[in-house]
């Protein structure tokens, strides 16, 4: 039988006691006497746990695990040994010293708090996001939603310039005189919440999409496949309808939000990424579906107003469909959208009970809005 001598913690108060330790290998216990105990205690071999954490100078601190009928407990006392012979008998002795116990139903209890916290976030997400993006995007100052918007377009520039260091923005005068003809055809006389600023970007995207602020980017894909300027009207009629409706704004504050969430969560994204997510956002995956109709609402609306053909718009959604079904997908315009074979019938539908209309520019206006990034 090894002796040594040791310091015992009742768990009780925070006095240290001296005591005797006898290590009796045969009955396969640890016996603990001193003045301070009532009677001795034998601690079982099998029940001797090291500490996690372990103070340096060779000695050891042990505890006490107890498996209860119903759960795993961890008794209150410790004990130090500084003695290196006893120290390595126990190490020795002790089938189970370095195990980590976790109390009987742990498990099922880390995974439903799991479960919950990834029901919290989604609920954050979906839920408790969206409507206070919708919230804030009508609380946010005039300017600093525009000065927002302008940083998002400089950041959509960016992505879709990639290796390109050229100014992607279209500057040709005589199609920036045409889009600015189709942009008064199409505001003439509404009362509009925002200074409109929109730009053609040289791209093969065939896409528009708006930002914060105003803000509205037509990539020039877009120009080169559309069957006419009607199409292409319809298309920024339908922007119009997001400025109007901010779902830009929505769409950015919502991107924004789920990402510094996400971030928490995660780990930290810096400024200029969450920049990127946004502008990203809004060019991959657009808006809500319910904001996609209502713009499209929006769009026929002022197309009537104006007294342009919505069947071009109609064309512009037989496009999308034609690109659906005999090919890629388009990386823009559809993922959060509702069906193109839908809005195209309805465009249709609305062209068929309107008045006679005009072209909302002459062939030459359309020409050079064609030819904007020349």
């Amino acid at each position: 039988m090894i002796e040594a001598q040791g310091s015992f913690f009742d768990g009780s108060s925070a006095a240290r006691h001296k005591v005797t330790l006898r290590l009796d290998v045969t009955r396969g216990v640890l016996c603990i006497e001193g003045e301070a105990l009532t009677q001795p205690e034998d601690w079982p071999l099998a029940e001797l746990r090291l500490l996690r954490d372990q103070p340096e100078g060779g000695w050891l601190t042990f505890a006490r695990h107890i498996a209860g009928a119903d759960e795993t407990l961890h008794h209150e006392a410790r004990l130090i040994c500084r003695d290196g012979a006893m120290n390595a008998a126990l190490r020795a002795a002790a089938p189970h010293l370095a195990r980590r116990d976790l109390a009987k139903g742990t498990g099922a209890r880390v995974l439903g708090r799991l479960a919950l916290a990834v029901v919290a976030l989604l609920a954050m997400i979906f839920v408790i996001l969206p409507a206070m993006a919708t919230s804030l995007a009508y609380l946010m100052p005039r300017e600093r939603e525009m000065q927002f918007g302008r940083a998002v377009v400089r950041q959509m520039e960016w992505v879709l310039a990639g290796a390109r260091t050229a100014d992607l923005a279209c500057t040709n005068p005589e199609g920036r005189a045409a889009l600015a003809k189709m942009q008064t055809r199409l505001t003439e006389g509404r009362a509009m919440d925002y200074t409109l600023d929109i730009q053609v970007f040289d791209h093969e995207m065939v896409n528009a999409f708006a930002a914060p602020g105003g803000q509205i980017v037509i990539l020039r894909g877009l120009l080169d496949r559309a069957t006419n300027a009607e199409a292409v009207a319809g298309v920024l009629a339908h922007e119009i309808g997001h400025v109007q409706n901010r779902d830009a704004t929505t769409g950015a504050l919502r991107a924004a939000g789920s990402a510094g969430l996400l971030s928490l969560v995660l780990g930290d994204f810096s400024g200029g990424t969450l920049a990127v997510l946004v502008s990203e956002h809004l060019i991959s995956t657009g808006y809500t579906r319910e904001a996609e109709i209502r713009a499209d609402d929006y769009a026929l609306e002022t197309l009537a107003r104006a007294g342009v053909n919505s069947a071009g718009l109609a064309s512009f959604f037989d496009f999308i469909l034609t690109e659906q079904t005999g090919g890629p997908a388009l990386p823009a315009y559809l993922m959060s959208h509702p069906s193109s074979k839908e809005r195209a019938a309805k465009s249709r539908a609305h062209a068929a009970r309107q008045p006679p209309t005009s072209a909302v520019l002459s062939p030459s206006d359309w020409a050079a809005l064609q030819a904007i990034c020349d």
